[in-house]
């Protein structure tokens, strides 16, 4: 459980989700497509005009129709959901993560699935610390 929330209490996504499709398109324009064994994902800064950029991390989830039915891509969804609020506190700050699920992610054992997204995280965190040390030395005075 997140040191963050209160004992008794469950971690929740709701704060930390990506909801509008400019957001989305930024950060797929700010970013590179990535892999892993069960799905794609793309990380971005978060852009300071964002009325979330204080707040921390914000993550995405994209399953498209080519997956499957509705109601396979919605336990897809289900899934990924619970494997993230599980390790909410590993979500790069000021960042915004998208995750692209593909089919095998209804079939493989949800410990399978939580182990790549900590993996996942990890990576991601790495990204985003590089990319805060870039930002920096860019905007650094030239002497």
């Amino acid at each position: 459980m997140s040191s963050s929330c209160k004992r008794g209490q469950r971690a929740s996504l709701a704060g930390v989700r990506l909801r509008k499709h400019a957001d989305y398109q930024r950060a797929y324009a700010a970013s590179r497509k990535r892999q892993s064994a069960n799905m794609s994902w793309f990380l971005a800064r978060q852009s300071p005009e964002s009325e979330k950029a204080a707040v921390g991390a914000r993550v995405g989830l994209t399953v498209g129709k080519v997956i499957g039915k509705a109601h396979e891509r919605n336990r897809i969804k289900r899934r990924m959901r619970e494997a993230l609020r599980l390790h909410i506190e590993m979500l790069p700050k000021g960042c915004d993560l998208i995750l692209h699920p593909r089919r095998s992610v209804l079939t493989i054992e949800f410990s399978q699935l939580e182990a790549e997204l900590v993996r996942i995280l990890q990576q991601a965190e790495v990204d985003a610390a590089r990319m805060s040390a870039n930002s920096a030395r860019d905007s650094a005075p030239s002497t």
